[in-house]
């Protein structure tokens, strides 16, 4: 374990273009600062993963006690077999292959693993699944662009989630991509009332969690409590 008692979590970062803040304008690496402050609400020490050679992945998860796939851009339609929808968003091709190299690290080396989001949806589609590449109303109120919704979210009895979340709880959700096919080895954990898919996880010895939902947005920490603490196994 890393220091003391606070295990060492690894978030996935964006890589963009061009980014601003003071005087500068240039390419950055970036990550809202919910995902790291949700980290060491829950009793961990949060370290980001920029993309990189997707050869590393292994010895960069080989150093972490637990990995969160932040959430983000669509990913390639390519990646699970489909033709790109008008509605799916522009490529971010090197988080992808960056991203889907991780998930592949941890699931190897049984690193307990979290996914938000993107996330999640990365992780079905790195267990041979795949994605509904559109679908309404899990955005903001009225379809607002860069604004949370909430709606309510019910875990399946007998799952991982339940037994951290044991009630249907409304949860803060800004997407519109969601699981289809689930990848090998998945099942499904929770649903928003409409039957989308809300959370996978893979059964074994390995804690493995996806959630569509953002709950760095929001003030219940279960969820990451739990990957801690199982990282801190």
């Amino acid at each position: 374990m890393s220091r003391g008692s606070e295990p060492l979590i690894g978030v996935s970062t964006y890589l963009e273009a061009t980014a601003r803040w003071g005087v500068w304008d240039m390419p950055a690496a970036l990550l809202p600062a919910a995902y790291p402050r949700l980290v060491q609400a829950a009793g961990g020490l949060a370290a980001m993963l920029p993309p990189d050679d997707p050869a590393a992945a292994g010895s960069v998860v080989a150093r972490l006690d637990g990995l969160v796939v932040a959430g983000g851009p669509d990913v390639e339609p390519e990646r699970y077999g489909a033709e790109r929808s008008p509605r799916t968003g522009p490529p971010a091709p090197e988080r992808d292959t960056w991203e889907l190299a991780l998930i592949r690290a941890a699931l190897a080396s049984g690193t307990p693993l979290l996914g938000i989001c993107r996330g999640m949806q990365l992780l079905n589609v790195a267990l041979g699944g795949t994605l509904v590449q559109h679908l309404d109303g899990h955005i903001g109120p009225d379809g607002a662009v860069g604004v949370f919704g909430e709606h309510a979210v019910k875990p399946v009895p007998g799952t991982l989630y339940a037994g951290i979340v044991p009630e249907a709880a409304p949860v803060p959700t800004y997407h519109h991509q969601a699981v289809d096919r689930l990848g090998e080895g998945l099942v499904p954990s929770a649903y928003a009332e409409d039957g989308t898919v809300e959370a996978v996880e893979r059964p074994g010895e390995a804690w493995v969690l996806g959630v569509q939902w953002h709950p760095e947005m929001g003030t219940d920490v279960r969820v990451m409590s739990a990957l801690v603490g199982a990282a801190a196994g």
